[in-house]
């Protein structure tokens, strides 16, 4: 059953041929329907645009796609010149609002089959002109040659925030670097005020007013992964920890296929991580001993960074 979100268009979604189990009339912030949907089944979620307050505004649709499922959504879009804008389109895209449409008519096919990433990687444009016309009505709140990393512990306590810590205290020597933690705390017992905690709902916000940064780091617990670039996967490869994972969702190496796992606080070998990516089916991007953290220079992380492709930490490695 699907559910239905409508202002302008309320008649035209009105002739739907689709099972609804609700429908909601008028204009809405994002935590407006947040408090309506949180803990409500449905299959899709069919938005007409207007319906949300201050949809133009880029923070906004961002706003949206952290807190819904946005493969369950569909957007209605109206006629307006900056939704209709080429920085629109590609805004949307980067914030993984995929299944977007102005034809009522396509709306059943995409509740059918939802958009991937490559059916609308045409309309993200990752080199905007200084030219562009719409600019300065939809800026990009995200510099495009800026690295939002995210990572995630997939074992429990696999030591996110501390190798966050770690990176930090190793990238600012070459880097410009932010660093926040989404919905903890655990920051503030390293007492470094440079490490900030945020709640989901303004990670957004301090990610816009980061722009200087060249990296921004985030711990992102049950945060959004939309609003990184990338997504990095922690797991701590103890018999104990992995036996729990796996039975609590024998699917988990699946779902992390083509995922960029990294083994932390490891005690394996190469020939043990040989062995695990066999028995897991899965790659392993880098594996990462035990390290300490008081450390203010740490080889082990340095060569990390490097492989994630941060080349400025080549001359620190050359120290060594």
């Amino acid at each position: 059953m699907n559910v239905i979100i409508s202002n302008k268009y309320q008649t035209l979604l009105g002739t739907l041929n689709i099972d609804v189990i609700k429908i909601i009339n008028g204009e809405f912030t994002v935590q407006d329907l947040v408090n309506q949907f949180t803990n409500f089944f449905y299959n899709k979620m069919i938005i007409d645009i207007t319906a949300i307050k201050n949809y133009e505004n880029p923070i906004t649709m961002r706003e949206l796609s952290m807190n819904f499922e946005m493969d369950k959504v569909i957007l209605l879009l109206d006629d307006s010149p900056i939704v209709n804008s080429p920085a629109y389109m590609s805004q949307l895209v980067s914030v993984g609002i995929y299944n977007f449409t102005r034809s009522v008519d396509a709306i059943p096919f995409l509740i059918e089959n939802p958009n991937q990433y490559k059916d609308v990687a045409v309309y993200q444009n990752l080199n905007p002109s200084n030219n562009d016309n719409n600019k300065q009505a939809f800026t990009q709140p995200i510099k495009m040659e800026q690295r939002v990393i995210g990572f995630k512990n997939v074992t429990e306590h696999a030591g996110a925030t501390t190798l966050i810590y770690m990176l930090k205290k190793q990238l600012q020597k070459q880097y410009k670097v932010k660093a926040f933690e989404i919905n903890n705390t655990d920051f503030e017992y390293f007492n470094d005020k440079t490490l900030e905690s945020s709640d989901f709902m303004n990670i957004t916000f301090k990610i816009t007013n980061s722009s200087e940064a060249d990296v921004i780091l985030l711990d992102l617990n049950d945060g959004p992964e939309t609003v990184c670039t990338e997504v990095i996967y922690l797991i701590e490869p103890g018999i104990i920890k992995l036996n729990k994972l796996i039975r609590n969702d024998r699917k988990i190496f699946d779902k992390l296929r083509n995922k960029k796992i990294v083994l932390n606080k490891s005690v394996l070998n190469d020939k043990d991580v040989s062995d695990f990516e066999y028995e897991s089916g899965s790659k392993v991007f880098y594996n990462i001993p035990y390290l300490d953290e008081k450390l203010d220079n740490n080889k082990k992380i340095n060569e990390f960074l490097i492989a994630l492709g941060f080349s400025r930490m080549n001359d620190d490695d050359k120290k060594w």
